[in-house]
């Protein structure tokens, strides 16, 4: 009908549907999950200043390690699992439905 007035989205949602919520709480979440990378990146040798180096120096490692690299590997994949797959799991079950 030509009189129908429609909703149109306020301004500022847009930018909270792309960035997924507040752009300060999106803020503070990217640089918590920041840290907790660099801290896992740190642990396994990695160094900001010169990563490609930190990254063919792992390779390298792996390589010499031979088949003891599947079992570093995988122990660091349990050990990451055991926090990623249960917080996975439960924001799956008790999240809020997406889409519509």
């Amino acid at each position: 009908m030509p009189n129908d007035v429609r909703d149109l989205p306020a301004g500022h949602d847009g930018l909270y549907r792309f960035l997924g919520g507040s752009p300060l709480a999106v803020a503070f979440r990217l640089i918590l999950l920041s840290i907790l990378v660099g801290v896992v990146l740190a642990a396994i040798g990695f160094d900001p200043w010169n990563i490609i180096h930190s990254i063919r120096m792992l390779f390298q490692r792996l390589w010499d390690l031979g088949f003891d690299a599947v079992n570093w590997l995988w122990r660091y994949f349990l050990l990451g699992a055991v926090i990623v797959i249960p917080i996975w799991l439960l924001s799956r079950l008790f999240g809020t439905p997406r889409g519509r």
